[in-house]
């Protein structure tokens, strides 16, 4: 599990960075305030990638999610990227759950 969720954490790092230079151009927002709320996000990224394992990482996780979602009042697109994000997330949780309890069903028979 923790390797599908990495991965779509490190993809949405790359989506932020890229919204944050769409947001610069079209918001009304300061280039300053964009780019305090884009690199903070994609810390928050990064940070997630490791704390994944531990207790509340797949919660914080989601609390990305929705704040991505949230994102698409500044930059409409994010709305659908957001939500496709979002569904990543939860595909990631569910089969990597999935991947997780096999891997640990053929451990235990080998042994």
């Amino acid at each position: 599990m923790r390797t599908l969720c990495a991965s779509t954490l490190i993809g949405e790092f790359m989506v932020i960075g890229f919204a944050g230079l769409v947001a610069m151009q079209l918001s009304d927002f300061s280039a300053t305030t964009v780019w305090i709320v884009s690199g903070t996000a994609m810390l928050c990224c990064l940070l997630l990638c490791g704390m994944i394992g531990r207790r509340g990482g797949i919660e914080l996780g989601w609390v990305l999610q929705g704040a991505l979602i949230l994102s698409g009042f500044v930059i409409p697109t994010m709305f659908f990227l957001g939500a496709s994000f979002a569904g990543l997330w939860w595909a990631s949780i569910h089969f990597g759950r999935q991947i997780d309890e096999a891997k640990a069903r053929f451990a235990a028979q080998e042994q």
